[in-house]
């Protein structure tokens, strides 16, 4: 790289605050790293130090140019020790978070397949319907559903997940089938851990709230209420494929049906991630189709 050397010992001269304190750090003469000084002052064409006997004084461009290039060997070792450890076998503690059907269905078969040629990992896999911070708690990654809300963690997309509003055959018979979102408020609407259902009309995203007297934060529990024809809800596909291909469940409104939304890696925001993290991400994107 061009004026790298040269870089890092203006870099260093400045941190330590002499010529021979620098050299000693980088183990080379002070000759050796006033030349280079000289030499970077030379292709700049500008004095980036002022030099007495006793100290020495950042010029104005010596400044700046301190500013713009003082991370840079932090930087380059990152990326070194990323590099050098792409290859090794992931190792140590990892820490996710799902939610509990999602993560019972698809991403612990997943995670233990995964464990069986990674045996040195040390999994913890939480789940629950509960959003975590998992920054607070101590989370590598978490798996969420959905539109993401908090910007300040990266993301990866895992798969497309369609939510379906869903009744009995026998709730139909019964009390007929909603043409509008309006007649909704008319139906026996059963909720989950959200208190509105998710549609599209007129190309906008919609969000209808659901005044329910059944309640539950289980997908199981709310499935099981909607096949024994006490009321409406709104599922995703994983839950009631089966049963619509059966034609036990019929789909309501699917003219306002949302589209696709998402299945999201979440993890924290970091200089770099961890190759362990990269490895168990590209592992589930890869293999959760086939299991879908």
């Amino acid at each position: 790289m061009k004026n790298w050397e040269a870089m890092e010992a203006f870099i260093e001269v400045v941190r330590q605050g002499s010529f021979s304190a620098a050299a000693s750090q980088l183990n080379v003469s002070p000759s050796h790293i006033s030349r280079l000084i000289t030499q970077l002052e030379s292709e700049l064409s500008c004095t980036l130090l002022f030099r007495t006997t006793r100290r020495i004084r950042l010029s104005e461009a010596g400044e700046l140019y301190y500013q713009h290039c003082r991370g840079l060997p932090e930087t380059l070792s990152s990326a070194e020790e990323v590099v050098s450890t792409l290859n090794q076998a992931p190792v140590g503690a990892f820490k996710m978070t799902c939610a509990t059907t999602f993560g019972e269905r698809f991403i612990a078969p997943l995670m233990n397949d995964f464990l069986i040629s990674h045996p040195k990992i040390e999994l913890d896999l939480h789940l629950t319907n509960r959003e975590v911070d998992i920054i607070e708690e101590g989370y590598d990654l978490a798996i969420r559903m959905g539109s993401l809300k908090d910007s300040s963690h990266l993301s990866r997309r895992l798969c497309e997940r369609e939510e379906f509003l869903c009744a009995s055959k026998e709730y139909v018979a019964q009390h007929g089938m909603p043409h509008t979102l309006a007649e909704l408020s008319k139906h026996h609407c059963l909720s989950g851990s959200k208190n509105y259902w998710l549609f599209q009309q007129n190309g906008q995203r919609k969000e209808v709230k659901t005044q329910s007297s059944w309640r539950s934060n289980s997908g199981p529990a709310l499935l099981d209420a909607v096949r024994k024809g006490l009321g409406i809800a709104q599922l995703p596909d994983y839950y009631v494929q089966e049963d619509l291909a059966r034609g036990q469940l019929i789909a309501l409104l699917p003219q306002y049906q949302y589209p696709y939304s998402g299945v999201w890696l979440v993890y924290p925001k970091v200089r770099h991630s961890s190759p362990k993290l990269q490895r168990i991400c590209d592992y589930l994107i890869q293999h959760v189709q086939t299991h879908k």
